[in-house]
């Protein structure tokens, strides 16, 4: 019993490896923000291919989506990686790392955006043509708005998704917080240590991060509507 206690001993190896930590935290942190702000962008541009292109567009859109959707990545990660070298492709472990994870958070945005877009009644576009719209007009001053606004709680989730599984990044030898961990566990062979210490930061992280989006969601949340 002594020595399971002692196993959570945490604070010695949390001081002595702060920096690693933290410059770790920092590219879990920032690969976060990043792909979420171009997977957001990529994925409204995808639904609205998806639900208003024309049909070459739309079926590509649509193909990409189920595509990434239907696979899963780590797969995606190891096909950027490993395979792609093999035609003579290569990019860093970093590079990999933020654009497997903007293709696969795009896909998923795009899911999302689209049931929002598709839950814009009639009712508006007849309003907005019986103004003069134009139909690109009332997409994008009308209905994408309104979209937006109703895909916040989803994206909210997607950011906490992303956040987590940025750790996957850690098996192509990305640095982030899990590839530092590991790192510090084959020096000190603290392996139980030292991934307790990770799933805490990833947890205060999640806490903090749920709280902010609360506070986002409340704020930009449509009067009346659910």
């Amino acid at each position: 019993m002594l020595e399971f206690l002692t196993e959570f001993m945490i604070i010695d190896i949390f001081v002595s490896n702060f920096g690693r930590l933290m410059s770790g935290l920092r590219f879990t942190l920032t690969l976060t923000f990043v792909v979420m702000f171009f997977g957001t962008i990529f994925g409204v541009l995808l639904a609205l291919g998806r639900s208003y292109g024309i049909k070459p567009i739309s079926w590509v859109c649509t193909a990409y989506i189920e595509l990434i959707r239907g696979t899963p990545m780590l797969a995606q990660l190891f096909i950027l990686y490993f395979a792609l070298p093999a035609y003579g492709i290569r990019f860093s472990a970093v590079t990999v790392a933020y654009l497997g994870f903007t293709i696969n958070c795009a896909a998923y945005q795009a899911e999302y955006t689209r049931g929002s877009l598709e839950s814009v009644g009639a009712d508006q576009y007849k309003s907005a043509y019986s103004l003069g719209m134009k139909r690109w007009q009332t997409i994008l001053f009308v209905v994408l708005p309104q979209a937006i606004r109703w895909s916040i709680p989803a994206w909210t989730n997607e950011f906490i998704y992303i956040l987590k599984y940025t750790s996957l990044a850690y098996i192509i030898g990305a640095p982030d917080l899990m590839t530092q961990g590991k790192f510090i566990a084959s020096r000190n062979y603290q392996f139980f240590r030292v991934y307790f210490i990770a799933a805490i930061i990833y947890l205060v992280i999640v806490l903090i991060s749920t709280w902010i989006i609360d506070k986002i969601e409340a704020k930009f949340k449509i009067p009346g509507f659910g």
